[in-house]
C-alpha cells in the first residue's frame, strides 16, 4: 500500500507537471483533436477544391510537371502531393524565382487529377497551420512536444497512483456541490475513461518527438565523423520520366501507396526522385524509395515489413497517433477522445488554482484571528 507521504510527493509531481507544461498541453492536445481532419478542412477552407472531379485512373506526373511549368515558367518544383481518400486534387509545391528570400517564395498549386490542368494557387492552407501547431508548435523543433508526450505520461502515471480507488470513481459525479470538488470529479472521470487512448497518444507523441533524436545522437556515437568538405556542383543530366520513376518504385515495393514525392536536385547528375506513401495491406505509412533522377535506378528501399520489429514499431506510431488509418467514424472518436486531455490540462489548472485561492483565503483568517 502506497504510504500518505509518497502520494503527498505524487501528488506534488502531478500538480507541478501540469501547472508547467499546462497551456503548451491544452494547445497542442486540443490542435491535434482537430487536426485528424486536417484534410477535410483543408477543403473546408477551399471549398471549390471539394467540387472538383475524381481521376479514375492515377494522372500522368510528367503531364502535372509539364502542365506546371507551362504555368509558371522557371519554377522549381519540389513536392507533389496525391489524391487521397479525401482530397480528389494534387497538390504541387513550387519555389518560384523572385521573392521569398533567397531560395524564391514557396507556392501550393492546386492540379486537377483528370486532366491534371493547374487549377492555380491555394489560398488557404488552414489545415497544415494546424498540424505545424501540432506538430512544431510552430517554428519549435518536434522534441519540444516529444517532451511534452512524456510530462504526459508523468500525469498519467501519477494521477492513477493517486486515485487508487478508480473503479469506484468511474461513476462518481458530485453535481451541485463546490467549484472544485465538480471541476475534481469531472478531471477524474475524464481521464479515467479516457486512459487507454491518454497512453497511447502520450506514447506515441513521445516516441515521434524524442526516438529522432536520440536515432542522431547514437549514429553520432557510434559512426566515425567525416572530414568536412566543400561539395562540387553536379553538371546537368537529362532526368528520367517521373512516370517511370514511379513505375520502379511500385516495383520495388509490392502493394505501396505513394503519397508523397519530392524532387531533389532535379536536372543535375545526382538528382534523386523520393516516393513517401503506405502499405495496401499494412498500417505501417513509413515506406520510401528513393530513385536516381538521371538513370531511374531504385537508390535504396524502406520497407518496414523487412526491417525487423523496431522498424515495424516506428511505423505504425505516425497512424496510430494521427487515426488516419481508418474512415470518418474513425476520426470523430479520435477528435471526441482527443478532447478530453485538453479538458484534463484546463480543469487541473482550475483546479489548483482555485486551491490555492482557498489556502490563501485559510492564510488570511489565520492571519486576522492572530
Amino acid at each position: 500500500m502506497t504510504s500518505k507521504r509518497t502520494l503527498n510527493m505524487l501528488f506534488t509531481i502531478h500538480s507541478w507537471a501540469g501547472i508547467v507544461t499546462g497551456l503548451l498541453m491544452f494547445v497542442v492536445c486540443f490542435s491535434g483533436a482537430v487536426v485528424v481532419f486536417k484534410n477535410e478542412i483543408d477543403l473546408w477552407a477551399n471549398p471549390s477544391l471539394a467540387a472538383l472531379p475524381r481521376a479514375s485512373a492515377p494522372a500522368s506526373l510528367d503531364a502535372i510537371a509539364r502542365n506546371v511549368h507551362a504555368r509558371y515558367p522557371g519554377a522549381r518544383i519540389e513536392t507533389i502531393l496525391l489524391p487521397d481518400a479525401v482530397t480528389p486534387s494534387h497538390f504541387v509545391f513550387v519555389r518560384e524565382q523572385g521573392g521569398g528570400g533567397a531560395d524564391g517564395q514557396r507556392t501550393k498549386l492546386a492540379v486537377r487529377s483528370d486532366t491534371t490542368e493547374v487549377v492555380g494557387p491555394v489560398d488557404s492552407q488552414l489545415g497544415q497551420f494546424l498540424r505545424s501547431l501540432h506538430v512544431f508548435l510552430f517554428f519549435g523543433p518536434r522534441w519540444i512536444v516529444g517532451f511534452l508526450g512524456v510530462a504526459m505520461l508523468v500525469l498519467i502515471g501519477t494521477g492513477f497512483v493517486i486515485h487508487r480507488k478508480i473503479i469506484a470513481e468511474l461513476f462518481t459525479q458530485r453535481w451541485g456541490r463546490s467549484f472544485r470538488l465538480v471541476m475534481s470529479d469531472l478531471h477524474k472521470a475524464a481521464g479515467i475513461w479516457g486512459l487507454a487512448f491518454h497512453l497511447l497518444i502520450a506514447f506515441s507523441g513521445a516516441w515521434l518527438g524524442l526516438a529522432p533524436v536520440f536515432e542522431r545522437a547514437f549514429d553520432y556515437l557510434v559512426q566515425p565523423s567525416a572530414p568536412a568538405t566543400t561539395p562540387k556542383r553536379a553538371p546537368a543530366a537529362a532526368m528520367v520520366a517521373l512516370d517511370e520513376a514511379r513505375a520502379a518504385a511500385l516495383r520495388a515495393v509490392p502493394g505501396f501507396e505513394p503519397r508523397q514525392i519530392t524532387l531533389r536536385q532535379w536536372g543535375r547528375a545526382d538528382a534523386q526522385v523520393a516516393f513517401a506513401g503506405g502499405l495496401a495491406d499494412h498500417l505501417a505509412s513509413t515506406v520510401r524509395v528513393q530513385v536516381a533522377g538521371a538513370s531511374g535506378h531504385v537508390q535504396s528501399v524502406l520497407d518496414p515489413r523487412e526491417r525487423g520489429f523496431w522498424s515495424q514499431f516506428n511505423g505504425l506510431m505516425e497512424p496510430l497517433h494521427f487515426g488516419d488509418f481508418g474512415g470518418l467514424a474513425l476520426k470523430w472518436l479520435y477528435f471526441a477522445l482527443g478532447m478530453t486531455p485538453a479538458f484534463l490540462s484546463l480543469s487541473g489548472t482550475l483546479i489548483w488554482l482555485d486551491g490555492r485561492r482557498q489556502r490563501r483565503a485559510v492564510d488570511a483568517g489565520r492571519g486576522v484571528r492572530a
